[in-house]
């Protein structure tokens, strides 16, 4: 079977991070995935993708697309043939492409929902919101620039937040027909984030008091990225079976740091 690659250039990523409660966080996720924990908390957030120049690998670049996209994500691992391996699990993606939603899940891994977004950048702050038209979710972010990482519970600097990211590159987001997840892999020879600060971020996900209980879902910190050469590839749909439960003893072991 040939498997497509996008290239692209990330123009603006922003990653918007919360630490969860680890057993609310495996709630969410379909076996054999469970959390990748870090200082005994799960890693989630958005991401806030403004993503260009996206067209077939071989096509020029000059007519490549440009697009504001949205993904709420969960870290996770899983035991693989070689050992555990990393991504993240996405439960919705939502795109304010109209190509975008009709391609997602048919030409290329991971279903989106169409959405609205508003997007201001100044040189202090970069706002992006958007709210989707199914009426689900809500998402009104505001992240300035900032020249360390601080205040994070997750991690002790930049480089920690760096390396942590940059090793979850498979996303993993549910298929339609409910068997099996879609994957699609992130690869740069130019990774490279920037320490950002929230300073304002309301999210009708994590503020789902049904999904999220007072107190499991906890702003973070925020990344930065700008101007990346990416490509995108698509892997081998990922079977799934039911939802992970932590009393059944595995990934515990992760609960004292960054694994791996």
């Amino acid at each position: 079977m040939i498997r497509p690659r996008l290239s692209s250039v990330i123009e603006r990523r922003l990653l918007v991070n919360y630490r969860v409660d680890p057993y609310v966080a495996a709630a969410l996720l379909p076996a054999p995935l469970r959390p990748h924990l870090v200082r005994g908390q799960a890693v989630a957030g958005i991401c806030l993708l403004r993503i260009g120049g996206v067209r077939p690998a071989w096509a020029p670049a000059a007519t490549g697309l440009t697009s504001e996209n949205a993904a709420h994500r969960i870290s996770v691992e899983w035991e693989g043939p070689d050992g555990v391996e990393r991504g993240v699990y996405i439960p919705r993606r939502d795109t304010a492409s109209r190509l975008n939603a009709f391609a997602g899940g048919r030409i290329y891994p991971g279903e989106h929902g169409r959405a609205d977004f508003t997007v201001r950048e100044d040189p202090d702050a970069v706002r992006v919101a958007f709210a989707t038209r199914d009426g689900e979710v809500e998402v009104d972010a505001t992240v300035e620039p900032a020249g360390e990482l601080d205040g994070s519970g997750l991690f002790t600097d930049l480089a920690e937040a760096s390396e942590f990211f940059r090793r979850g590159s498979r996303g993993l987001s549910p298929n339609a027909d409910g068997t099996h997840l879609d994957v699609l892999e992130l690869s740069t020879d130019a990774w490279k984030v920037t320490a950002g600060r929230p300073r304002h971020v309301r999210s009708s996900f994590f503020e789902d008091l049904d999904r999220f209980p007072p107190g499991s879902a906890v702003l973070d910190s925020a990344l930065v990225m700008r101007g990346v050469a990416a490509d995108w590839s698509q892997g081998e749909p990922f079977r799934v079976g039911e939802p992970f439960s932590l009393g059944c003893g595995a990934g515990v072991g992760a609960a004292e740091g960054l694994a791996g």
